[in-house]
């Protein structure tokens, strides 16, 4: 892989992971659009790495919150930030399943071309205008942000079944899990930090295993090359901290429903593109 071609690959997914469009699926765009050929797991394994910066620029952005879940967490104090925690943990279960027994099939659906990325963002679409007409008051205005209940045990398992699904390239997890914690009712401030904060156990965790697999591989197994894998590590990290902070201020004023015509647009594009050209 070219390093023009990993610093424009960690630009998109360090503003599209944030962003309710699919950083997976944009992903396969442009990896299209710059003729980068990988295989499936090699390009699985490159969009894990790049997943995982954007997972330290949450960290980096909700840091106070961040930190004090660790404190709690770790020092086993069952207050609410234990609690808390411990929701991420119940909403990790569902993905977790899929990557222990469904490896091989998401890396069979990341291979299958603009086709199923652009049906994904269809239906991404079609999710972001259920939030947002569901979210809204009966004289048709958009409710507070602190409208709602607070995120539970069994709100999250649900988001977490909705990020479970959102593997499939095109089906953006930030859009996915945010627009299901508000149709079932979850405060949009809450729901967006704890969107942003559940991918941090999964991401990371896949990402060590696939660094324990790239250092044991011999060298001419991995086309990507560790010089371009690190230029879209920081490239995805530095943008992924901007996006992340506009993201949350988005989701508090209500405005989700705009990126649904964008993935309508972007999934009709893709099923041409992949169909008739």
């Amino acid at each position: 892989m070219e390093i023009i071609d990993a610093l424009i690959l960690g630009i998109v997914q360090g503003l599209a992971e944030y962003l309710p469009i699919s950083s997976s699926g944009h992903l396969v765009i442009f990896r299209e659009i710059l003729g980068v050929d990988l295989p499936a797991s090699q390009a699985l394994q490159f969009d894990l790495m790049l997943h995982a910066a954007t997972v330290l620029s949450t960290i980096v952005i909700l840091w106070p919150m961040f930190k004090g879940l660790c404190k709690s967490f770790f020092t086993f104090r069952l207050d609410d930030n234990f609690m808390y925690v411990c929701k991420i943990l119940v909403s990790c279960i569902p993905v977790g399943i899929v990557g222990v027994f469904f490896k091989d099939k998401v890396e069979e659906a990341f291979g299958s071309g603009l086709g199923l990325v652009g049906i994904c963002l269809f239906f991404t679409a079609i999710l972001l205008c259920f939030a947002h007409f569901s979210d809204r008051t009966p004289s048709g205005g958009i409710k507070k942000a602190n409208k709602g209940r607070d995120i539970g045990w069994w709100d999250a398992l649900t988001i977490g079944v909705a990020q479970a699904v959102a593997v499939l390239p095109g089906l953006s997890r930030s859009g996915t899990t945010i627009a299901t914690g508000i149709v079932i009712g979850d405060k949009r401030d809450k729901v967006a930090a704890f969107s942003f904060l559940m991918v941090i156990i999964p991401i990371l965790g896949e990402a060590l295993l696939d660094i324990k697999d790239m250092v044991s591989a011999p060298a001419q197994e991995n086309s990507v090359g560790v010089t371009a894998m690190l230029v879209g590590f920081i490239a995805s990290f530095v943008v992924g901290c901007a996006a992340c902070r506009w993201m949350l201020n988005l989701v508090k004023k209500g405005k989700l429903v705009w990126f649904a015509v964008y993935c309508a647009v972007m999934g009709t594009v893709c099923v041409v593109w992949n169909y008739f050209c």
